[in-house]
């Protein structure tokens, strides 16, 4: 079994100590280092590529929306999930719009980060419930809101379409989703990579982004 090749990425050492002692105690991950921000973090990619970084998103220096950045510019597999607070809402935006695969609460329980990372390693969209509502009542607050019916109209998106992203904004694999929905794992693929290309969006992170923006992601 390959383990889980995981960086930690925070500017208290007390905190990285603590996450690293408790990951390593799950037998499929394992801490390749630690760093205390988003550039030392790029160079321990360099030097020892990881599969998942986790990584603080408020570091002096270069903070984790930066180190996001850094990172995904050069390094495109590597998986980052930013550990956050629940205050830190327009950070989360730019991280994940530099390609972060998600984010999980600092103050959430060790299985939650595991299976956090675990999620993100297949590629799903981690997504924190709380932080979510916190984003979608921002977008309502900042922008004008379109109906449903307006969405539909102005992406050329279906009833189905729209229900397959607002479970990708939820967090779900596609597994998931089509066991909600009632439909094969092969036939939600089929719909995520149909949505992608209608949406000329990249993954499944841009696609949350969208689903935020356009107050899907509540429906």
């Amino acid at each position: 079994m390959e383990k889980i090749k995981v960086l930690l990425v925070d500017d208290e050492k007390m905190i990285s100590s603590g996450l690293k002692i408790i990951l390593e105690t799950y037998e499929d991950i394992e801490v390749i280092g630690t760093a205390s921000n988003g550039e030392e973090a790029l160079h321990a990619c360099k030097n020892n590529k990881p599969h998942v970084v986790l990584m603080d998103i408020r570091m002096p220096k270069c903070d984790g929306v930066l180190g996001t950045k850094l990172i995904k510019e050069e390094f495109e597999d590597v998986k980052i999930l930013i550990l956050t607070t629940f205050n830190d809402v327009e950070y989360i935006h730019e991280a994940l719009k530099y390609g972060a695969s998600g984010y999980i609460l600092k103050d959430s329980d060790y299985d939650s980060i595991y299976q956090g990372i675990k999620a993100c390693v297949k590629g799903n969209v981690v997504v924190n419930p709380e932080v979510a509502s916190k984003i979608i009542s921002e977008n309502v607050k900042y922008n004008n809101r379109n109906s449903m019916e307006e969405v539909k109209i102005k992406f050329d998106l279906g009833d189905k379409e729209i229900k397959v992203i607002k479970e990708i904004a939820n967090g779900l694999s596609n597994k998931e989703i089509g066991e909600k929905l009632f439909l094969s794992e092969g036939t939600i693929k089929n719909n995520v990579s149909n949505i992608l290309s209608k949406l000329a969006l990249r993954d499944r992170t841009q696609l949350t982004i969208f689903a935020f923006k356009n107050n899907i992601a509540e429906q």
